[in-house]
């Protein structure tokens, strides 16, 4: 049901651009904006990686810079059974993460300096295992599909703007058509890509739980990483909004509910979806995971006096 929602949400969000370009065409103006599209698409497929990360500052780490992370990863990425995606760390107080590339075989998952702070080691397991969770079913390119084409829609209304102002109404959406247009049809992309973006979080949080096999480890996490998107700003995220909805939890603004404009579900709904997936597998719950826990958590998860790592289900 989820992937027949997402092609459904994905099929009307280019029907949307296409209806743009008929607008401000007719039918050839519907051709133009499509083959605009799979240009823009093609050029995302190839690029959207590199852009993302360079975005916010990622740099590549391996085994001798960051052990642990890299081994955590890699002994989560078996689990997947998926192959071993590139590890990067963004220096960022707040608590996030993301997966970006055009599938497994280039996939790559960025950690911030924050989340290792801030995080238990079974906490981390889950966030990597949800970013896991996206690689495996493609969500990354998907999610990169419907940023470029929400954004082209956008760029299409702004030009309708100024087209429809200087045709005959009887030729072009006319100036209200034109104002309108250029109100209404990014509205709707966003919200397309919105639903979008909660449904693929609800699926990677299954999944991603499945991986890891504690689901409440990973709602754990999501509370104490939704509390410091309240208090801890993310100034890249602020200059790159478009790409919020590839974090697993909005840096933003951390919203606590479901609503028509949230980039990602409530967080309470998806920490109870956790709770009945975990009774569902037999897997314990973890009493500490609640809404009113407090930031900051417990200490740096890669500091444990548990001794070495044996990965982290022991």
């Amino acid at each position: 049901m989820n992937y027949l929602r997402t092609a459904m949400l994905l099929a009307g969000l280019t029907a949307l651009f296409m209806g743009v370009g008929y607008l401000i065409g007719g039918a050839s103006g519907a051709m133009i904006a499509l083959v605009i599209a799979a240009a823009t698409n093609l050029f995302t497929y190839w690029n959207s990686d590199r852009m993302v990360l360079s975005m916010y500052g990622a740099h590549e780490v391996d085994r001798n810079s960051a052990p642990e992370l890299v081994g955590l990863v890699a002994e989560l990425a078996g689990r997947a059974g998926l192959p071993m995606p590139r590890v990067l760390l963004m220096d960022e107080a707040q608590p996030n993460a993301f997966a970006t590339g055009r599938n497994p075989e280039n996939a790559a998952v960025a950690v911030t300096t924050g989340l290792m702070r801030q995080l238990s080691r079974e906490e981390l397991a889950g966030v990597i295992a949800h970013e896991l969770a996206h690689v495996k079913n493609h969500d990354t390119l998907l999610m990169t599909i419907t940023a470029t084409i929400a954004g082209a829609i956008s760029m299409l209304a702004q030009f309708g703007m100024f087209f429809g102002g200087h045709r005959d109404n009887n030729n072009g959406p006319g100036i209200v058509g034109s104002i309108l247009m250029m109100i209404l049809a990014p509205l709707g992309a966003m919200l397309v890509q919105m639903a979008i973006s909660r449904t693929r979080e609800y699926a990677a949080d299954d999944l991603g739980a499945r991986i890891v096999g504690q689901p409440m480890w990973l709602a754990s996490a999501l509370v104490k990483i939704e509390g410091a998107a309240h208090q801890v700003p993310n100034y890249d995220a602020e200059r790159n909004p478009a790409t919020a909805h590839m974090f697993i939890i909005n840096p933003l603004s951390g919203h606590g509910v479901d609503n028509l404009f949230a980039t990602h579900p409530s967080t309470q709904n998806r920490v109870a979806a956790l709770r009945q997936l975990a009774g569902e597998l037999g897997a314990p719950a973890a009493p500490s995971v609640g809404a009113n826990e407090n930031y900051p958590p417990r200490g740096p998860w890669g500091r444990s006096s548990r001794g070495p790592a044996r990965g982290p289900w022991g």
